[in-house]
């Protein structure tokens, strides 16, 4: 191929990708929100770290939302449970959205924190109940997984391990006794 052609051939499709790409703002096509796994989007991962964030909120330690927790729970829910358990966090979820929209005429991404809060802790109350109640072989509740999942994934993360938790990289020697002060954080190691 000489260079005429070759410069054709770009231009071509740089005139293609220009008119393209336009043509695309200008119809007002909005992306679908990416595929994490085979279960969730981008979209529910946001979602799951501000019930996380909710959950545990940042104080003078970081908050859930900043150890990912969010992806920490759709990696669990699409390898480690059941098909019947990820239906139940599923649909939890659509749940969760449903019972903020009644309550607060609003969903859960758009509700203030104490909103979130008020419906986080009834929904807590909830979910002892359903455990206090249910059979064995029941699943649990879909809040309780959503709970279990937070607490899981931001203490095992580097930033829930050094940050809330005591963290010795090389802790030294055993001690099997030591005293406790009032207001210490538990160890990670």
């Amino acid at each position: 191929m000489d260079r005429r052609s070759a410069l054709q051939s770009v231009a071509v499709l740089l005139g293609g990708s220009v008119v393209g790409g336009s043509l695309f703002l200008q119809t007002g096509c909005k992306p679908s929100a990416k595929q994490v796994n085979d279960l969730f989007d981008e979209n529910q991962v946001k979602y799951l770290d501000e019930v996380a964030e909710t959950i545990l909120p940042k104080t003078n330690t970081p908050g859930a939302k900043e150890a990912a927790v969010g992806a920490f729970m759709a990696l669990m829910v699409k390898d480690c449970y059941t098909p019947e358990n990820q239906q139940v966090f599923l649909k939890g979820m659509e749940e969760l959205e449903k019972r903020c929209d009644e309550k607060f005429k609003s969903g859960f991404m758009k509700a203030s924190a104490e909103q979130r809060t008020e419906l986080l802790t009834m929904l807590d109350k909830e979910q002892k109940t359903h455990q206090e109640k249910k059979k064995p072989e029941e699943p649990a509740h879909y809040f309780r997984m959503m709970k279990e999942l937070t607490l899981l994934g931001f203490f095992t993360s580097e930033v829930g391990a050094t940050k809330a938790l005591r963290y010795v990289a090389v802790p030294g020697k055993y001690e099997g006794c030591v005293d406790y002060k009032k207001g210490d954080r538990a160890w990670a190691t």
